[in-house]
């Protein structure tokens, strides 16, 4: 009986969200023709699924996948490779491969994620930091800990700033994410500012969120993790950057080395899974979202602090829930990884994770390790304990997982 209960709560919310879900399938649309566009303009052929080995020379894969996510992002290039190791790690290239010394970098929406701390030297070794580098480093505090505060923004650009930096998503914060009218509305005050200041987004779930993309609005360089939204839950490892071709350039250089840039590296037989998942991206983002949109409902139906609220814009797939309880948020995640198709059996527990100063726990039981496209869950153990949820290949587990959350809970 309580089974059906809590499903009956479920079926409500669903109810609730139902002309949002249609307004999201435009945007899912959209974005669908805009990649099969990409696929038919570059002739996407079967002999792009073969592979090289050694250095990679005339690997016809490589090529064409650089080629169309210049073309789906709608900028003069891109570098979509097996080699980054995480979307972190993309970031680093373009900050090591643009930033010099006595530049300045500038974090317009207050402390970026978690592992850019150490990257930028506010922890950790400063040594191998940008600081280390020579490259200063400030931000914008944000207003109330949640919106981007653009009247501080503007004077702090000026024409000593090399590098202003947007994290699209939230991160283990509260503040809202950033949607692409504010984006552009960030990159328009920079560039008022200082036209030569570079605007470089943090694109990590972000990706096919809404019908347009930072680089639409005005970003110079993008960067994100294709075992996020863009590998369609089925690419095993990889990043991308993509923008402005000399930029582009400048940071392929600090993945491979100058003079190889983009036209070295074998792509191991990975070229079919990174265009499929591409091509399937549109779909998977989509479910993930209608997930996350029905999980804020439930959520806030029990008279929880959920963000987004169910009728706001997503512009990530990332849902967070405010428990204020240690207990609670770790019986959240143990339920998401009991409800996993992959390693179910196993429980959470909080651990240290590289690049994190709290401890996290996380809930994964995900075909590829750390894919967040994939339904999971985590958060750090630490006020106001928030549970961020993210991912789902399919709307129907998403929901099957709710139900089994709202009867642990």
């Amino acid at each position: 009986m309580q089974n059906f209960d809590k499903s009956l709560l479920v079926n409500r919310a669903e109810k609730k969200v139902t002309e949002i879900f249609r307004e999201m399938e435009l945007i899912r649309d959209l974005n669908q023709e805009k990649v099969l566009r990409a696929f038919q303009d570059n002739r996407v052929g079967e002999q792009h699924f073969y592979t090289v080995s050694g250095y990679g020379h005339d690997d016809l894969g490589r090529e064409i996948i650089d080629r169309i996510y210049a073309r789906v992002f709608n900028c003069e290039a891109a570098i979509v490779r097996n080699h980054f190791v995480s979307g972190t790690h993309a970031l680093a290239c373009v900050f090591f491969g643009l930033l010099r010394h006595g530049d300045k970098l500038v974090s317009v929406a207050g402390r970026p994620y978690d592992t850019l701390e150490e990257v930028i030297g506010l922890r950790g070794n400063e040594k191998s930091s940008l600081k280390g580098h020579g490259v200063s480093y400030n931000e914008v505090p944000l207003v109330n800990n949640t919106e981007v505060d653009l009247e501080s923004l503007e004077n702090t650009i000026d024409e000593t700033t090399a590098m202003a930096f947007i994290q699209r998503s939230r991160g283990y914060s509260l503040r809202k994410p950033l949607d692409i009218e504010n984006i552009a509305e960030i990159i328009q005050i920079v560039k008022k500012k200082n036209p030569e200041c570079i605007c470089f987004v943090d694109n990590c779930y972000g990706e096919f969120t809404e019908a347009l993309e930072p680089t639409d609005v005005g970003a110079d360089l993008i960067a994100g993790s294709l075992i996020k939204n863009p590998g369609g839950g089925i690419v095993e490892t990889g990043g991308y950057i993509a923008g402005r071709k000399k930029f582009v350039d400048l940071a392929a250089d600090r993945l491979t080395a100058p003079g190889i840039g983009a036209k070295g590296g074998a792509m191991l037989n990975q070229s079919r899974l990174i265009l499929q998942g591409l091509f399937m991206a549109p779909g998977i983002v989509h479910d993930a979202l209608r997930g996350s949109v029905l999980v804020s409902q439930v959520f806030h139906d029990r008279g929880l602090k959920t963000m987004p609220l169910p009728d706001e814009v997503r512009t990530d797939i990332i849902q967070a829930i405010v428990f204020n309880e240690r207990e609670t948020l770790m019986e959240f995640c143990k339920a998401v990884q009991h409800y996993s198709p992959v390693d179910s059996y196993l429980t959470p527990v909080p651990d240290s994770v590289p690049g994190y100063e709290d401890e996290i726990i996380m809930a994964a039981g995900t075909f590829i390790e750390g894919s967040t496209i994939e339904l999971s869950a985590d958060g750090p153990l630490r006020e106001p304990y928030v549970a961020y949820m993210q991912g789902g290949l399919n709307y129907a587990h998403i929901k099957l997982a709710l139900n089994g959350i709202l009867s642990r809970l």
